[in-house]
């Protein structure tokens, strides 16, 4: 064995290359793992590479290259994440704003029907000392009518109610189950 000057120089160089090599491969596995949308970690970055973590950890310039891609990803997961949390929330918010204003409709129809069955209550006594019977029948008749239509609406708002309510209910669960979520990923992401 030879030792002197030229072979540290080339134990060097070669020691240089081997590390640029490795960090070619570092590069190559990090834009595998996000195309695939793979999870970038050390180990799984490690892995894919062909590299020990200890190298990822110790080369300053390997570290860069790992602390970067998590960044990227963390950040990419982190605005996935909030936009589909946004869309479900918008979702809900709009089913809920719906069956407020289809309740709304519902009570001034029903509020309107039975100010109309008051004033046809009203003019069916009038009619009932000024006409004949078959007047007084057709009249009895429309009555009728319409206190099917209030009962009907009635059941409509009762049933728009209980849709309202189980939009709400089901926005809470959501606000929750996504809090749950973001909790879950935040507890994952800490190392």
């Amino acid at each position: 064995m030879t030792s002197g000057p030229g072979a540290t120089e080339a134990a060097i160089a070669a020691r240089r290359e081997q590390t640029k090599i490795k960090l070619d491969q570092v590069q190559k596995a990090i834009g595998q793992l996000q195309r695939e949308r793979g999870r970038l970690t050390v180990r799984a970055i490690a892995e894919r590479a062909g590299v020990s973590a200890t190298f990822l950890y110790e080369n300053r310039d390997a570290r860069t290259l790992v602390q970067q891609a998590v960044a990227t990803s963390k950040r990419q997961r982190d605005q996935t994440a909030t936009e589909a949390h946004e869309q479900i929330e918008a979702s809900w918010r709009e089913r809920a704003l719906n069956a407020e204003a289809e309740l709304t409709r519902t009570q001034k129809e029903v509020f309107a029907q039975r100010q109309r069955i008051g004033e046809l209550m009203g003019q069916l006594g009038d009619f009932d000392q000024m006409v004949p019977g078959e007047s007084v029948q057709a009249l009895t008749t429309e009555n009728t009518t319409l206190k099917r239509r209030v009962h009907q609406l009635t059941q409509e708002h009762r049933k728009l109610q209980e849709r309202l309510e189980g939009a709400r209910t089901n926005l809470r669960f959501a606000d929750k189950r996504i809090a749950d979520l973001e909790a879950q990923i935040l507890e994952q992401d800490q190392p």
